[in-house]
């Protein structure tokens, strides 16, 4: 208990004192899981809405796949994504590997089928006859599209949440596709996990409290817009 308290007090400090580090560290976690996120639910709410409402070959096979891809371990992830990006890969030609980007693209991959996953299961949720109700009043696919996402708002705010928490918490695909690079590729998780390699646990665990603080924030604003909008 004492180690844990020497690191909350540590990690205090060094938000307090404006450690420039820390608070680069801090801003690029928050910038690449913020920006992998928005992807995720760019096409994972278009997608697990359509899974959800449409009816076509193979779909249980692919309902399957994102299932599946929920659960899938971010050091694979991260696996498959460097080999994609190596030099040699069949993207290297873009030159991402070992930067931010590639952190983008790793934790889109992780948070796309958490996203749609949800998406689905809340769309699913709805009494089946609506969508007959909305076409039979002439609305247009976009239109339908926009209706059951507004119905189910509060299911898909939960499906950011749940995005967010599973791509700002992993390590093994940030580590796998950005090298861990100080004051470039280093985000919250790579840091403390490099400082317990030092034996450094007293700044590991000032690391940890930043990360939960941080999840905790972005977390909060989302749960407060979710039930501000279900008052509505």
């Amino acid at each position: 208990m004492e180690l844990i308290a020497r690191g909350l007090t540590q990690g205090l400090k060094l938000l307090l004192s404006g450690d420039p580090e820390v608070w680069q560290i801090t801003w690029l976690t928050l910038k690449v899981s913020g920006l992998a996120t928005l992807l995720a639910v760019a096409f994972g709410v278009p997608a697990g809405t359509l899974l959800a409402l449409g009816s076509f070959r193979f779909r249980r096979a692919v309902v399957g796949a994102i299932n599946t891809g929920m659960g899938l371990p971010p050091t694979v992830v991260g696996l498959w994504v460097s080999i994609l990006l190596w030099r040699s890969g069949p993207l290297g030609f873009l030159g991402l590997m070992y930067t931010p980007a590639a952190i983008v693209v790793a934790q889109t991959v992780i948070a796309l089928p958490v996203v749609t996953g949800f998406t689905m299961a809340s769309v699913q949720q709805l009494n089946p006859k609506l969508k007959a109700q909305i076409l039979a009043l002439g609305a247009s696919p976009l239109q339908l599209f926009w209706l059951i996402v507004r119905e189910c708002r509060f299911g898909i705010l939960a499906a950011v949440m749940a995005g967010l928490g599973s791509v700002i918490s992993e390590v093994g695909a940030s580590m796998a596709v950005g090298g861990n690079v100080r004051y470039y590729t280093r985000v919250l998780t790579t840091a403390i996990v490099l400082e317990v390699s030092k034996g450094e646990f007293e700044v590991a665990i000032a690391l940890s409290f930043v990360l939960m603080a941080l999840s905790y924030g972005a977390t909060f604003a989302l749960t407060v817009l979710q039930q501000r909008r279900r008052r509505i």
